[in-house]
């Protein structure tokens, strides 16, 4: 089968600030490179990394989804069809009308909602805020947590980290994905 005609495939970590989504995303990247599958790897939360936020897009989305578009279409052209991609909202159901557009109607989605407890990610979160954001984080962590809890759609696999090691969390998560049983050929570096 023609390589490009292979519909792409998206695993999206989400979970509140402080949950480990960004060191498991790099630990589930780090076991597909070892089982030699074929993969791309984006941390949502610096393709709309803008100040101020544009006119007319508040919450920064459509230069999030302009920015997803641009790199997946590189990606693509390299040849991947799997993306790892991490952001605290990103397993909502109204997000993935967003990967549709960027990366072709017949993406297959994989969900991943890590959780923790209020006190796992407060300890998690005063070590890495150093600066003068703790209190905004930690406040946004538990309202982004309850509105995770509410919206995540049925297909969402939920993933407790508290006291789990990163391997033994992100070997759970390549699981659920199917791609270890179902590795693609890695992309043709000639191309």
């Amino acid at each position: 089968m023609d390589p490009a005609r292979v519909p792409a495939e998206v695993l999206l970590i989400g979970g509140r600030a402080g949950v480990g989504k960004t060191t498991v995303g790099w630990e589930v990247s780090a076991r597909l490179r070892a089982a030699g599958i074929a993969h791309a790897v984006l941390d949502g939360d610096f393709l709309g990394m803008v100040h101020p936020a544009p006119e007319g897009d508040p919450h920064r989305s459509a230069v999030t989804e302009c920015n997803l578009t641009a790199v997946w279409a590189t990606y693509a052209e390299l040849g991947h069809r799997r993306l790892v991609y991490t952001n605290t909202l990103s397993v909502l159901g109204e997000t993935a009308a967003m990967f549709h557009r960027a990366m072709g109607a017949d993406v297959r989605i994989v969900r991943v909602l890590l959780t923790a407890t209020d006190a796992t990610t407060a300890r998690r979160l005063a070590g890495r805020e150093l600066g003068s954001e703790l209190a905004r984080e930690l406040a946004g962590s538990a309202r982004k947590a309850r509105l995770l809890d509410r919206h995540a759609p049925e297909d969402t696999a939920r993933v407790t980290t508290d006291g789990r090691s990163v391997p033994d969390l992100a070997e759970e998560v390549v699981r659920l994905t199917g791609w270890g049983t179902t590795a693609a050929s890695p992309p043709d570096a000639s191309r």
